[in-house]
């Protein structure tokens, strides 16, 4: 899935207000256990392991995450979607320690936060290592913008007392609200009221930033200032993870994680099919098996009934067919493609060797009944996998190859 990999730069130029403030960087991402001591970084800002969230009320118990695994990187920018009611807030909360999880381990910035800390110590650790970003805002109405974006700071005791208005006026700088900065949130718009509050998620310069819908209140100008400013957060290093209900942000993050009933899709599968929708999505991720092939390994044979429908998970595969004299290869296919439609769904056997490129290759495989009766559920899909199969006969000039 292509990214934007240029961030646009926003009304302000952030990076002398954030040089500046990385000088205490160090202190603001580093973790703490019980006893105050920092632990070492990794490569993985966020890890899920068998998280589960139960909920008990009057009608009985009602499990909202059934068991997650997910783990997000340090630099990523990642959106996670899902219908009302999938579990997207809840997971948020798992992640910055706002509720607890029944069961699983919850590790953020190589922290376990449910396990090491109090309830005290993980209100700390919240205030150095991650921001927050809410869809309401939830700016204190009595203090002005330039008081609400010191506030974290106060709180975790972080930069010298005296130099806490110069960063906090930094911050709204780099957000373009300088002018406004001794004004209270209700005398400016919902626009900049957001803004506001992504200085104050930004004010103690924390590795993570987490925001839930925070565009839902804004117009689309608004909401592309804020998508501008989190592109350029991530391009200087920070992990952002935002709920969204918008294509046009899913389409501008790394990645796209997908919650459907608690439980998260295979991400593979919500690239390769993206016109899916979600329970069949999260079907496909029950049934499919994980496969690996060798270098130059066969996957498909030429001539042979087709019984699986492939996903490429990682690494490439060659389309090849048979020519009077040599071998031509018609395709090469990559991550997050399919092949083996063309069989299913028109039937007969196979017209070309499909087999591994010179990398080992990871695929999903789904047996040949699931996806048809898959495709017979969803006509939406299977007429887009028909105009790929198509488009691709086309190109190739194959389609008189056809049996």
């Amino acid at each position: 899935m292509k990214r934007s990999l240029n961030p646009k730069t926003p009304r302000s130029n952030p990076s002398t207000t954030l040089t500046s403030s990385r000088r205490s960087f160090g202190r603001a991402s580093q973790t703490f256990d019980s006893a105050g001591k920092s632990s070492s970084a990794s490569d993985v800002m966020i890890q899920l392991h068998g998280v589960v969230k139960t909920f008990s009320n009057a009608a009985g118990e009602f499990t909202v995450l059934k068991g997650l695994d997910l783990k997000i990187k340090r630099g990523e920018f990642v959106s996670i979607v899902g219908k009302s009611g999938s579990g997207k807030s809840t997971l948020l909360n798992m992640v910055t320690g706002i509720d607890h999880p029944s069961d699983g381990q919850v590790v953020v910035n190589d922290m376990d936060i449910y396990m090491n800390f109090t309830e005290s110590q993980r209100s700390k650790w919240r205030g150095r290592n991650l921001g927050i970003v809410f869809q309401f805002f939830q700016l204190l109405p009595m203090l002005t913008l330039l008081e609400n974006v010191m506030l974290p700071m106060d709180y975790v005791d972080m930069y010298d007392f005296n130099k806490r208005p110069e960063r906090a006026m930094d911050l709204l700088k780099l957000v373009g609200l300088e002018k406004f900065a001794n004004k209270l949130p209700v005398l400016v718009s919902t626009g900049q009221q957001q803004l506001a509050a992504i200085a104050r998620a930004m004010a103690c310069d924390p590795p993570l930033l987490v925001a839930d819908e925070p565009t839902g209140n804004l117009d689309t100008r608004s909401a592309d200032t804020i998508i501008q400013l989190f592109e350029t957060f991530v391009s200087q290093g920070k992990t952002i993870v935002l709920v969204t209900h918008d294509p046009s942000i899913t389409s501008r993050t790394h990645r796209n994680i997908i919650i459907s009933d608690g439980e998260l899709i295979d991400e593979t599968i919500s690239r390769a099919l993206p016109l899916l929708r979600h329970r069949h999505m999260l079907e496909f991720t029950k049934l499919v098996e994980e496969r690996v092939y060798r270098p130059h390994e066969t996957i498909i044979p030429r001539d042979q009934h087709v019984d699986y429908f492939f996903m490429i998970r990682k690494g490439g595969v060659e389309v090849i067919l048979q020519g009077k004299k040599k071998d031509h290869i018609v395709s090469r296919l990559s991550e997050n493609e399919f092949f083996g439609e063309m069989e299913l769904l028109r039937g007969g056997k196979s017209i070309a060797n499909v087999r591994a490129g010179n990398q080992p290759v990871e695929a999903l495989a789904l047996p040949r009944a699931d996806f048809i009766r898959v495709m017979n559920e969803s006509p939406i899909t299977a007429e887009a996998l028909g105009k790929i199969m198509q488009k691709r006969l086309e190109e190739h000039q194959i389609a008189d190859y056809r049996r």
